[in-house]
This record gives structure tokens, sequence and C-alpha cells, in this order.
């Protein structure tokens, strides 16, 4: 990141404040790490390239609010480092505020860190992440009814109130990618507030299943979970038509249908 202005908004994206703990996913040489420690923050920052790991460990080798693992995040178990980082502080007798997620992570991982952290609004408050511009439309702006509309869309909404917040020319990156970037925040949701499904797996099987005949029409594409006549008639008493699609249904219309129809 060329551009340190840039790292300054992510991190006033996340309101990040003194004494918050902040995960980093890929802090690279440690431009955006910098900002979050000078708030006060105490971040783990986790690296897969053992190289940059030893870099930024070394950058900052004289501040203990850092820690650097180096590791896969999408391979790793974050929510034991990240209690564990809980435990330490509070053995100091300083209790963090809240954790929160800023990163300018890989474009490539994109879906499997958004996939992995949203579920996680026990641990994380807000997720703040700079994201390929194309990849940052899609998952807060999709609309019914457009090609664009998927899965991911049922699943960011359903844990999390996703915001685009702004956009990263090509140019502020060396090397220069081919794509723009933006920023995307997730506030994400406590469990109590997720909508009322019976079993999250079993919701998330059907949405999958329906978008796998993204053309076909529900009662064609969940007929392993129940009759055709079965599906029309759940689709008639959440108000929609019996020859509805997946595209069609909003995040409250699928967990109404999954209510009436899922077999848990």
């Amino acid at each position: 990141m060329l551009n340190s202005e840039v790292n300054e908004q992510l991190a006033a994206a996340a309101n990040v404040q003194d004494a918050d703990v902040v995960l980093e996913i890929g802090p690279g040489t440690g431009s955006l790490t910098n900002v979050l420690l000078d708030t006060g923050a105490t971040v783990l920052a986790i690296e897969k390239d053992p190289h940059m790991a030893a870099l930024v460990k070394q950058r900052f080798a004289y501040i203990d609010r850092l820690k650097v693992l180096q590791e896969d995040f999408v391979k790793c178990h974050i929510r034991s480092h990240m209690f564990s980082l809980f435990e330490s502080i509070s053995s100091l007798d300083q209790k963090p505020r809240c954790a929160k997620v800023v990163s300018n992570i890989p474009f490539n991982i994109s879906t499997d860190v958004v996939k992995q952290l949203l579920p996680m609004g026990d641990i994380f408050s807000d997720v703040v992440l700079l994201l390929q511009e194309e990849t940052a439309l899609r998952l807060v702006e999709s609309s019914l009814r457009t090609s664009e509309y998927r899965p991911i869309n049922i699943f960011v909404n359903f844990y999390s109130d996703p915001e685009y917040k702004f956009k990263v020319p090509r140019s502020a990156f060396f090397p220069q990618p081919n794509v723009d970037a933006a920023v995307v925040t997730f506030k994400l949701k406590q469990a109590a507030d997720y909508p009322a499904v019976s079993s999250t797996k079993s919701f998330f099987s059907m949405v999958n299943s329906a978008f796998n005949g993204k053309r076909k029409m529900l009662r064609r594409s969940l007929q392993h979970i129940c009759t055709s006549l079965e599906i029309e008639e759940a689709l008639e008493n959440v108000g929609l038509a019996a020859t509805s699609r997946p595209e069609e249904l909003t995040l409250d219309d699928f967990v109404k249908l999954h209510n009436l129809i899922a077999r848990v």
C-alpha cells in the first residue's frame, strides 16, 4: 500500500481505539500494522509468508502489543488464537473492549476469509476488509433478480450488516494490480440476532441447493427436501409464486421457506 491515508481510513472505518484487540490478516511489510499499533490497540498479525512474518516481527520488536503468527489464515484455528490472546491480556489486568478485524487481504482468499470470519460475532464486533472492488460490490450491493445474486449474499446478510465504504484506485498499490479495490465494513451480528432457523447447517444447505440450479424453479431444485407440491404450498404461504426461482428470494424469504419445508 503506497497511500498511507488509506491505512488510516481502514483503521478509522473500524473505529480502532486504545485497548481494542485487532486481528490483521497478511500484514506484509507492516504499513497497516504501524497505523493500528499507533492507536494503542493490541494486534494479532497472521502472515503466511515466513520472510514477511520475520520482517514484521523485527520491525516492531520493541512493541509488546504485537503478536505475529506465521500461518496460513485460511487453515489456522483463529478462535483458539483469539482466546489465547484474550487470556494473556486479562492476565495483565487489562480487559479488551472488543476485538475487530482490519485487513488488506490477498484478493484470491476474500471469499474464504469472509466465510470464516462473519459467523464469529461472539469474538469480533467489526470486520473491515480491503477487497477487489468487484468482490466488494458483489458482497454488498448485489440485487435480487441479477446474475450477481448468489448464496454468499444470503450468508453475508445472515451474519452481518455490510456496508461499502470507499473505492481505492489500483495506483495506490505496488506492484500495481489490474483492478481497483474497495473497503467494506461488516458489522457482525450476535447469535441472538441471527434470523431464526432451526439449523444453520440445514438452512445454508438448502440455499446452496437452490442456487445450484439457478435457472430452475425451487419446486424442482429442492425436491430432495420434500415434494414439489409441498414446496409450491410453502412458497405460496410465504407470499411467493409457486414458480419462484432462487434469485427472486430475499434472506427473509429463504428463512421462512426453510422453516416450512426443512425436516431437521
